[in-house]
This record gives structure tokens, C-alpha cells and sequence, in this order.
């Protein structure tokens, strides 16, 4: 297989390694469009996740995949943070076309052998970096590279993750821990520094950075707090209550995200088992979580420019807000639409986006749908360049949330290698 050679007479046959919430999302496009995709295989150690999938072969591993002739065309891996080394490498030496879900690794060093095994391999490979495909982005995009707002200055950009999310995914859920996963800033907002770099057209060259774990700690639990908010006596005033976050979402839409990543039933009495045994039961202040729930990031970028980064736990959970600041506009952003002030004629515009929910269980804005669309076009065609988020590019973004890391550990401004 090449990515060069395009595939003209039937569907790009994908194979999912990894059925979690995010490679079922990837496969449900797949079987939506079976004129241009098939599935045609699932890799998972999960009976439940595998059938959840639907695909055509099952496997409990991936590593069917990579032994005899080829069963598939691409392979989208959508495994935990830590388990992405070994299969995607592997499937480039097999000659897969890879779709890897973000980060790509934990650590500096794996990243970089992730990129150059891709590279060597001369496979098409692209990472899930979203927000790069959403309309809102093309928008934000296409006001920037008008030339509207003059010579681009400094850009200020949130993601505001929302208290519960964070609750679920952070303090109570698979990404709570820097030894189990990766780094807040990676395992979360690598998506918002490539999206910075994206829209600029600017490399992140030095960073600046502080942050830290500040209120989900044992000794911010509120008094008379149990172990489990199944047995706590002031569960009802508390935000971060687990009764709250799912009992209710299950009542109202069902067996939907975030309630299937605490239980796989759609029976409420389940559900409480699974609080009462599991780890979404218990209190978001005896847990053994670690990762920050607030972080900023000062940053010099290539051409003069500047960029600050806020990443905060303790808001609604929205879309990602951002200020563009230009010698001549200025633009406003808030993931649905984008305010420009145009300072020669002080007129205000204001265009509108089409965009759907700000999170993985609404689509990121529309962009799991175009980014799945993008790249099984690319392997179709065998032209690359409908992938936006390609190896090298996707580096940039994990080198500077290494380097950020560093500058938060060690109180320092760190430089972003280029490569």
C-alpha cells in the first residue's frame, strides 16, 4: 500500500484500534457513508466495545492486523495515551494509512519516534487534531488570512474544559493521572496550541508557564464529606457530585457520553452500582488524580508575535474563546461566531458559523465529522493534502507542551525546538 496510489473502484476499508468513546465516534461516520468507507475490523481487549463498533472482523489485539497480507486499507488508532507507540509504528512498517488520536504519546521521546517511524515509513498519517477542521475554524481562518486585521500582533486564546467535564475525565476518569496518561496540557489542550499555530501560520518558539492542582484536593473537601457521593450526607450542595452529573443525564438522553464511560447498561439501578463500586462514585476530593486544573502559558511566536493560553477547569463547558489582535482589526471569537472591528472604517461585522456542541460527545463543533471525511479522502485519492494535521505539523504542537511543562516545573521560559 501507498498513499500515493489512489483507491478508485470501491470504499476505503478502515480498520479501529481502540473503541473507546473517541474510535467509536471516528467509526460511526464509517458506517454512515459505506459508499466511501467500510469497516472492516475492530481491535479491542472490551467484548462490549468491540460489538459496540460493528465491524465487519473482530479482534482482542491489534497486532491481526500487522501479521499476513493486509485486511485494510488505514487503520485509525484510538487507544489510550501511553498505548500508542507500538501499534502505530508497526501498521507504518505494514503500510497502513494511519489516523492516530491525540497526543500521540506521553513523553517527548516516543513522540518523536512516532514522527519519524511515519515518516520513514512513507505512510499517510495524520493525528486528531479537531479543532483544525471545524467551520468555525475556516472562519477564524479565513478573517486572518483576508489581511482585514493588518499585520497579526498577539492572540489571547481559553479553553474553558467546564466543571463537570473535568470532574469526569480529570479527577475521576482515565486522564487524572501524569503517570497513567500524560500531562494536562498535553492529553488536553495540545489541540489549542496547534490550533494557535494554525490559524497565525506562526511557530510557537518560547514559552512561559504556570499552573497546578489548587482545588481538588483532600483537604478542599467540604466537612462531613464520604468517601463516595452515594454516602455523603452533603452531597446536594456539592458541584461536583456524582449523582448529579449522571444519574440525570441518564434519566434525560440516556446510555450517552459521559455515562458510558461509568457503565455500558442503561438501567439506573446499574448505574448506582457502578457509583457505588467504581471509580466515578467516588468523592472529587479523595481521589488519586494529579493533573492541573488551571494553567496559563505566555508565549513568543515566530514573525514578532505573542500568544497567551489559558487552560481552567472551573467554567460552563463551552467552545474555546479567543482575541485576535491585528495592527489594523481585531477579532473576536467564541467557537459559534467571530466579531471583527475593523479599525480603518471602525466598522464592527460580526459572521456566524453553523456550529454544533463544544465537546467529544457533540462532535467538537463539527470537527470528528470533517476530520474522519478529510482523511479517507486522502486515502482514497492518495493526495495528502487533504489532511491538515500531518506529522511534522502535529510535532510542533507536542514539542511546545513539552516545552511548557518544563517551564511550569522549573519556573523558567524554555525554547520550542523546531523540530
Amino acid at each position: 500500500m501507498s498513499m500515493h496510489l489512489p483507491i478508485s473502484d470501491r470504499p476505503v476499508r478502515v480498520a479501529l484500534v481502540g473503541a473507546g468513546n473517541r474510535g467509536l465516534t471516528y467509526a460511526a461516520w464509517i458506517k454512515a457513508h459505506p459508499e466511501r468507507a467500510r469497516l472492516v475490523a475492530v481491535a479491542d481487549p472490551r467484548p462490549a466495545a468491540r460489538a459496540a463498533a460493528g465491524a465487519e472482523l473482530e479482534f482482542d489485539d491489534w497486532r491481526p492486523l500487522v501479521e499476513g497480507d493486509a485486511i485494510a486499507d488505514a487503520v485509525i488508532v484510538a487507544t489510550q495515551d501511553r498505548n500508542h507507540v507500538e501499534p502505530v509504528l508497526a501498521l507504518a512498517r505494514a503500510g497502513y494509512a494511519i489516523l492516530a488520536e491525540k497526543p500521540l504519546a506521553p513523553t517527548e521521546e516516543e513522540t518523536r519516534r512516532i514522527v519519524e517511524g511515519v515518516e520513514k515509513a512513507g505512510v499517510l498519517f495524520a493525528v486528531c487534531h479537531v479543532l483544525r477542521y471545524t467551520p468555525y475554524t475556516d472562519l477564524v481562518k479565513e478573517v486572518v488570512d483576508s489581511g482585514v486585521l493588518g499585520q497579526l500582533v498577539s492572540v489571547d486564546h481559553l479553553e474553558p474544559v467546564g466543571w463537570w467535564h473535568y470532574a469526569h475525565s480529570y479527577v475521576r476518569g482515565p486522564w487524572r493521572s501524569e503517570k497513567d496518561s500524560s500531562p494536562m496540557l498535553l492529553a488536553k489542550s495540545c489541540h489549542d496550541l496547534d490550533w494557535i499555530s494554525y490559524v497565525t501560520g506562526e511557530r510557537i518558539e518560547q514559552v512561559a508557564s504556570f499552573g497546578g492542582l489548587k482545588h481538588f484536593r483532600p483537604e478542599n473537601a467540604p466537612a462531613g464529606a464520604a468517601e463516595r457521593c452515594l454516602d455523603c450526607a452533603v452531597e446536594d450542595g456539592c458541584p461536583y457530585s456524582a449523582l448529579k452529573l449522571y444519574v440525570p443525564t441518564l434519566r434525560e438522553k440516556g446510555a450517552v457520553w459521559p455515562v458510558t464511560h461509568v457503565t455500558d447498561s442503561t438501567d439506573e439501578t446499574e448505574l448506582l452500582t457502578a457509583l457505588r463500586e467504581g471509580p466515578y462514585g467516588l468523592c472529587a476530593y479523595r481521589g488519586d488524580n494529579d493533573v492541573v486544573d488551571h494553567q496559563v502559558l505566555a508565549m513568543q511566536l515566530s514573525g514578532g508575535m505573542t500568544a497567551t493560553f489559558t487552560m481552567v477547569a472551573f467554567t460552563e463547558q463551552t467552545h474555546r474563546q479567543t482575541r485576535v489582535f491585528g495592527s489594523h482589526g481585531w477579532l473576536i471569537g467564541d467557537g459559534e461566531r467571530v466579531t471583527v472591528h475593523d479599525f480603518r472604517t471602525d466598522e464592527v461585522t460580526v459572521h456566524e458559523v453553523d456550529a454544533s456542541g463544544s465537546n467529544a460527545a457533540e462532535g467538537h463543533g463539527g470537527g470528528d465529522t470533517a476530520l474522519v471525511d478529510a482523511f479517507v479522502h486522502a486515502v482514497a485519492t492518495g493526495d495528502p493534502a487533504a489532511v491538515r494535521s500531518g506529522p511534522a505539523t502535529s510535532l510542533g504542537s507536542h514539542l511546545a507542551a513539552f516545552a511548557a511543562e518544563r517551564a511550569r516545573h522549573t519556573g523558567t521560559v524554555q525554547t520550542v525546538p523546531e523540530r
